[in-house]
């Protein structure tokens, strides 16, 4: 019989990896939506915007510094594609400000939303975070430091919501 190993804690990889699952399930909630009901359509396509938003300031502000850091030369080169491919699903979201489902242009913008955002994760998952693993980073102590700046983030997005709400 063996023992069984504690589980260990999430680090800060497991915690990215997390959000590209709720991102992953948006999307998929979205393509099960019915084309009508704009509504629904409205709001998962805004949720999906504000995790994606708050997931690449996260990676921004703090994993991909410490990578670039970290990593030889050759590596860096995955932390530079991905600010790159960070800037074009930015830009996309960028266009939800001025479209509504139903309107011409809306289904297309979301599914290259959800292509390019879908490519990122896996070259994040396959390439980047095992590179950033084999790394002296400090994965778990960057951990917290991560759930509080996406609760700050968070916070700021329900204040500017209830804003917009009052006016």
């Amino acid at each position: 019989m063996s023992i069984a190993q504690p589980p260990r804690r999430p680090d800060a990889l497991d915690m990215l990896e997390a959000d590209h699952r709720a991102i992953e399930q948006l999307f998929d909630a979205f393509e099960r939506a019915d084309a009508k009901d704009f509504e629904r359509r409205n709001t998962l396509a805004q949720r999906a915007c504000e995790l994606l938003t708050i997931h690449s300031i996260v990676e921004e502000e703090m994993l991909y510094p410490a990578a670039q850091q970290a990593l030889g030369a050759h590596e860096r080169i995955d932390v530079d594609e991905a600010y790159v491919e960070h800037f074009l699903v930015q830009t996309l979201i960028e266009r939800f400000a001025k479209l509504r489902a139903g309107e011409d242009g809306f289904d297309a913008t979301f599914k290259v939303l959800k292509e390019n955002t879908t490519h990122h994760i896996e070259e994040e998952e396959s390439t980047l975070f095992p590179e950033v693993r084999r790394t002296q980073i400090d994965l778990l102590a960057l951990a917290p430091k991560i759930a509080a700046r996406k609760t700050a983030l968070q916070a700021r997005i329900a204040e500017a919501a209830m804003a917009t709400m009052e006016h």
